[in-house]
């Protein structure tokens, strides 16, 4: 059995924006018929939330919006020995995909990138996805409809690489 493809999504603490994603992109994963095919994860730059787990305001968007809770979501740091065996690696701004390179990951990529509506052709901050930490319901959901948007994308290029 071939190995399956694998997906990393980072961000900074790994509390809000990548656990978000992970949970989006295993369901639309799941519902591409992809699930057995491909893993993903999600990790944080910084290791101060290291153990916590997901923002109860990102989990709460979740749930009202019929994804599952990620209770069992545990937040940990990126290390550089596991992004060579990523296929692909996904940073939610480009403070993070900076980080990345310098971790030595070639395969990064913006999320935002696979947003079809996303800004085309400005710098790679203009692709961040805005961090709700300091923000209200408002702002998680506003994190949630960019990750969403993203996501179809993300699916069909795997496939595609599939």
């Amino acid at each position: 059995m071939p190995q399956p493809y694998t997906v990393m999504i980072v961000c900074t603490g790994n509390i809000c924006r990548s656990p978000m994603a992970e949970v989006v992109l295993r369901e639309r994963f799941a519902d591409a018929g992809l699930d057995a095919q491909v893993v993903v994860d999600s990790t944080g730059i910084s290791d101060e939330e290291r153990g916590n787990p997901i923002d109860r305001r990102a989990q709460a968007v979740l749930v009202e919006a019929g994804y599952p809770a990620a209770t069992e979501h545990r937040a940990r740091q990126t290390r550089a020995s596991e992004l060579g065996s990523r296929d692909l690696v996904l940073a939610m701004t480009s403070m993070h995909a900076q980080a990345l390179r310098r971790l030595g990951s070639e395969q990064v990529r913006m999320y935002r990138s696979f947003d079809p509506d996303a800004p085309v052709g400005r710098a790679e901050h203009a692709l961040d996805v805005d961090d709700p930490w300091y923000g209200g319901a408002a702002d998680f959901e506003a994190c949630l409809a960019q990750v969403e948007a993203a996501a179809d994308g993300i699916v069909a290029y795997v496939r595609q690489v599939l």
